[in-house]
């Protein structure tokens, strides 16, 4: 944030400590037992539930719904953690509309659908708060098996692995585990450091050892891992952030949208953390909103989404763009920057509206000018360091059946891979299939 706190117009503090707090509380208020109770009521308990296939990490939802009913929340939460271990963080910041419960037989008819995100979010607080863990290891494999990566693909694969009897190491570059969902959400989504006592909680299982500090190609290699373990599973993320490949994006003012929330979710006084007066966020993903929510909920006066696409093509949610606008945040659509003005800071932000032509993405020549003390990039994330020897399809990871590379022994999952959607519940998955895969291949 050094060139921010001199660039002109970003400042810290722009709104007083209480105001602060009650801006960045839980986005969603935790479900009270009676309150539970009558959600869980909604249900129908569907045969061959499409809310159930609708979830990535195939939770049996009418079951464990059943089980809150019943009055046994911990038991529902052990049916959750089977399949997600991360379920609780899946609870916060899962697009539940557009999976679960967009498939609710209740959305369907009335519109409404079971608020199965809340009533999972109770099942695996009510567990977790008695800080218990529901798993036990099997006898040991005698097996070794390099992770690399704490983020949710890579403590999913990292605590099913353990759980099988298999020892794990873990390697993260970072000072701190959790990737995305202790870096790159939004904090009014999992406050009280949720993301670091998950972790913690998810530990122990007990056979994860976890190597904070630790980059692949700087501190440790995949040739070394290779060597050392019987097994390498990568989840290294995405690095790198798109350029905008407008002219003036290296003047002060102009950073990476996911930069900014990390500083955020790390920060001990979010008044310290400098905001502008005039945002601008370049996108139209989960991020892009996070980084303009958060803008506004800093004390920034206006804020802006501009994305090149229609509405109708962003890849944020629309309860998310909802949310956005709720929070006082402009939406504006088929604009892409060609510019940022200004002596040194930005100042201006200059986009040329598009169009769409035969599928492919146009600009029409017409310009306009928006005041921009700060503008964040949120365009997407590249692989930025490809593990020698790793075969890349599409800029990512190229992946087989369960999370299979093209090197023997060594598995991927999560954003680095080609595949699926770019969700923590994916991830988790992913994370999942692969040490079931694993298993298979070192015990058979």
């Amino acid at each position: 944030m050094a060139n921010s706190q001199t660039t002109s117009g970003i400042v810290a503090g722009r709104l007083p400590a209480d105001r602060i707090a009650k801006n960045f509380g839980d986005l969603h208020p935790a479900y009270q037992p009676h309150e539970a109770a009558v959600a869980a009521d909604r249900c129908y308990f569907c045969h061959d539930a499409p809310c159930m296939t609708a979830c990535p990490t195939s939770i049996d939802i009418p079951l464990f719904i059943r089980q809150i009913a019943t009055g046994t929340p911990e038991a529902a939460a052990k049916t959750i953690f089977e399949q997600n271990i991360l379920g609780g963080m899946c609870a916060r910041v899962c697009p539940t509309e557009t999976l679960c419960e967009e498939a609710c037989v209740r959305e369907t008819a009335e519109g409404k659908p079971v608020e199965i995100g809340r009533l999972q979010r109770y099942a695996t607080d009510t567990l977790m708060a008695r800080n218990a863990h529901p798993f036990t290891r099997a006898a040991s494999t005698g097996k070794k098996v390099a992770v690399v990566g704490a983020g949710p693909s890579g403590l999913a694969c990292a605590h099913r692995l353990a759980m099988l009897g298999h020892d794990v190491v873990i390697f993260e570059a970072r000072p701190k585990a959790g990737g995305l969902n202790e870096f790159g959400i939004a904090a009014y989504k999992a406050p009280n450091h949720f993301a670091e006592r998950e972790v913690a909680w998810l530990m122990q299982i007990g056979g994860i050892t976890m190597e904070e500090g630790k980059a692949l190609g700087r501190d440790i290699t995949l040739a070394g891992l290779k060597a050392d373990y019987d097994a390498v599973f990568l989840s290294i993320g995405l690095g790198g952030v798109n350029a905008l490949r407008a002219e003036g994006e290296d003047k002060d003012g102009v950073r990476d949208a996911v930069d900014f929330i990390a500083d955020l979710r790390q920060s001990g006084d979010l008044t310290g953390l400098p905001v502008g007066r005039d945002v601008v966020v370049i996108g139209g993903g989960m991020t892009a909103v996070d980084a303009a929510v958060q803008s506004k909920l800093l004390g920034a006066e206006n804020v802006t989404i501009a994305y090149r696409r229609g509405q109708e093509s962003m890849s944020a949610s629309r309860y998310e763009q909802d949310l956005a606008a709720q929070n006082g945040v402009r939406l504006m659509f088929n604009l892409r920057p060609v510019a940022v003005h200004g002596n040194g800071s930005a100042a201006e932000i200059e986009l040329e509206y598009t169009t769409t032509e035969g599928g492919k993405l146009t600009g029409t020549g017409e310009t306009i000018r928006l005041k921009a003390d700060q503008v964040f990039k949120a365009i997407g994330q590249t692989l930025t360091d490809a593990p020698e020897g790793i075969a890349i399809e599409g800029g990512k990871i190229a992946v087989t059946g369960a999370g299979r590379t093209s090197v023997a022994g060594v598995w991927a999952g999560g954003d680095c891979a080609s595949g699926g959607e770019d969700l923590t519940v994916t991830a988790v998955a992913e994370g999942r299939d692969a040490a079931l895969d694993i298993h298979a291949t070192l015990t058979a």
